[in-house]
């Protein structure tokens, strides 16, 4: 069992559509102790990460988030989801991150190098660069996956950057540390890829419930 964490500001439904395609059980919850009962955690989020650390920091989510992953248990953050492992973002003023991975969440600067304007958010197709192997990408080739963000991670640490896309700057679109996972695109909405890497971290988990 799965669980999604609901704290306000998720796609939660598309991801729990997006498992039972897959076949397999989730349930979406923010309640800490019908998360507990679950063997892997997913955090979507779309929205402000300053109100999304706000919430979590209320609720306890925070905190139960980084036991659970303290106490191996997997973990996969989707598009803010993502974000919010790292250490901060400069997203409405600095605010603390759940400090699970080293980085920094900045916003694309809209102007290259030369001066030219592009457009902020990123947003539609972008191509997947895979750079580390990793149990996500069992079956999954180099491709196209779907972004919606206008901050991305700047991180200190490189070998957790599994996979990166390009919009101007290197952006992290897969991480992973451990059982720690994050994607920056939306994993349910990018077709084949997408859902191979959705089903890969679900394979995981269930490989781990049976250990």
């Amino acid at each position: 069992m799965i669980g999604i964490i609901d704290y306000g500001m998720g796609n939660l439904y598309s991801v729990s559509k997006a498992l039972e395609r897959l076949n397999y059980e989730s349930i979406v919850s923010g309640n800490v102790d019908q998360l507990k009962k679950t063997k892997g955690l997913i955090l979507p989020g779309v929205g402000s990460f300053k109100d999304a650390m706000h919430i979590l920091n209320e609720t306890g989510l925070s905190d139960f988030i980084r036991e659970a992953v303290e106490n191996g248990t997997p973990l996969l953050g989707i598009c803010l989801g993502m974000q919010l492992l790292f250490d901060e973002s400069e997203e409405n003023g600095r605010t603390e991150g759940l400090r699970l991975l080293k980085g920094r969440v900045v916003r694309f600067p809209g102007t290259t190098s030369s001066g030219e304007a592009y457009k902020v958010p990123h947003m539609g197709w972008n191509r997947l660069y895979i750079r580390y192997p990793s149990p996500l990408f069992k079956n999954v080739e180099e491709g196209y996956v779907y972004f919606v963000h206008s901050y991305y991670v700047d991180s200190t640490d490189q070998e957790v950057v599994l996979a990166s896309s390009t919009y101007d700057v290197e952006v992290p679109a897969v991480v992973g540390q451990n059982y720690l996972f994050g994607t920056q695109f939306h994993p349910e909405k990018s077709s084949s890829i997408g859902m191979n890497i959705l089903k890969n971290y679900a394979d995981l988990v269930a490989r781990k419930e049976n250990e």
